[in-house]
């Protein structure tokens, strides 16, 4: 069977664990006949259009190991540019880069408009004739690709590293609280994931037994400022103290919104917070103890600090990475490698594919029996679902000179054999 290349690449947020499943791949890949060199595209499907092509098969054993400590997407890395149907350029060209650098296999890192891409480009080389197999696989700290009943994929890579982040943050914010209580008694912190709350959720995993004056809002069970303030104010008179945590996507009213190519609001980049306007709120409204409101808004640090990363999500990011690798070399194309838990008290998944049309922009949502009925808290089902993934313990990450050791990719580039192309989003939007 003559040797065909693997295209790898990255699309959308990153996440902890990312790398290690684009190590997954690349390790793997060496293991089959059928695959030759594997090129990482730089940023996303950008750099399929770019014609720019790391040769991951080259880089040195001991970077690509590497991976597995390196977060987010630094290394190949990531993009927000999306195919849309009216691009019939872009597509043309990603044809044209496949057929010329010899390319039979492409895999997609990414959630689920990443999904959607891999689909396209799926369908696209089926209609033009060329022989492309075309895998996906899974990764979002949000854990919103699939169902919500979780047939298609029981949680994506990354989602168990944000839980673990959160988990810590809460501890270390219960320390700060129930210190400074008597200035600063009420701690509002903002949890990423849009209007999907399986971040924000994650905070009870800190506290499952409920100690903490802990309450959290999901943007799946609105409720107006008001109403939090009253909770707030209860908390106050029964504990003297209150950490809240919010869903960045709860609704608050109009936060001057910044979208990205995929629609998505970035609220980061969006001109108010909903932290700071509920912390405004409460100090306006006046707190039930003396003292004043205060606000944590984490940013990326969420999906980069690789010190908080779930040993039980990079395993089973590397497992995806290589259950997608075999997918490809198997001929098994237009699926996305995929995890689901077995059943027994034990945690353990199984890693399995499923049809891309099934996860193309699907969206899943935070299962609203998983909320509590007081709508401040999440169950105890989501506990025992979510526990497993954050893991027993903490991750040593290799250092140098006191500072950690991270992948660095040699620039080792396919050589262009097409003439300089610019994607059509760049062109005119």
């Amino acid at each position: 069977m003559a040797k065909r290349n693997l295209v790898v690449a990255q699309s959308g947020g990153p996440t902890p664990v990312i790398n290690n499943s684009l190590r997954g791949i690349v390790e793997a890949a060496r293991d089959f006949d059928a695959i030759g060199t594997v090129y990482g595209a730089r940023h996303g499907i950008e750099g399929v259009l770019k014609e720019e092509l790391i040769n991951l098969s080259s880089q040195p054993p001991e970077e690509i190991v590497l991976l597995r400590y390196t977060p987010v997407a630094g290394s190949i890395g990531t993009c927000r540019y999306k195919l849309k149907p009216s691009q019939t350029r872009d597509f043309d060209r990603v044809i044209d880069v496949f057929r010329a650098h010899n390319v039979g296999y492409f895999l997609y890192i990414g959630g689920n408009d990443s999904m959607d891409t891999a689909n396209k480009i799926a369908q696209l080389a089926h209609d033009r004739g060329l022989d492309l197999v075309a895998v996906g696989v899974p990764k979002t700290i949000d854990n919103d690709v699939g169902d919500s009943e979780f047939r298609s994929v029981d949680h994506t890579p990354g989602y168990g590293s944000a839980a673990k982040y959160w988990t810590h943050m809460i501890q270390y914010a219960n320390e700060e609280n129930g210190g400074s209580c008597p200035a600063d008694p009420v701690l509002v912190m903002q949890a990423m994931g849009r209007k999907i709350g399986f971040i924000p959720a994650a905070a009870r995993l800190a506290d499952p037994y409920r100690e903490m004056p802990l309450l959290i809002y999901l943007a799946e069970r609105p409720c107006p400022l008001a109403q939090i303030a009253d909770e707030v104010n209860d908390m106050l008179r029964k504990r003297g103290r209150c950490m809240i945590v919010v869903s960045e996507g709860f609704h608050v009213g109009e936060l001057g919104e910044v979208r990205d190519a995929f629609g998505h609001t970035s609220f980061s980049s969006s001109k108010l917070t909903v932290a700071q306007i509920l912390v405004n709120y409460l100090n306006e409204k006046g707190l039930a103890v003396k003292g004043a409101a205060r606000g944590n808004v984490p940013g990326t640090d969420q999906r980069h600090s690789m010190a908080y990363a779930s040993t039980v999500d990079l395993d089973e990011a590397y497992n995806v990475g290589r259950v997608a690798a075999a997918l490809a070399a198997e001929g098994t194309s237009g699926y996305m490698a995929t995890l689901l838990r077995n059943l027994g008290p034990a945690y353990t998944v199984r890693y399995e594919k499923v049809p891309l049309p099934e996860v193309a922009n699907s969206e899943r949502k935070f299962p609203a029996q998983w909320i509590a009925p007081s709508g401040n808290d999440v169950t105890d089902d989501f506990i025992r679902y979510a526990r497993p993934l954050i893991g027993e313990d903490m991750l040593t990450l290799p250092m140098c000179d006191g500072r950690q050791r991270m992948t660095r990719l040699q620039p080792i580039f396919a050589e262009p054999k097409l003439p300089p192309y610019t994607p059509q989003m760049d062109s005119k939007q």
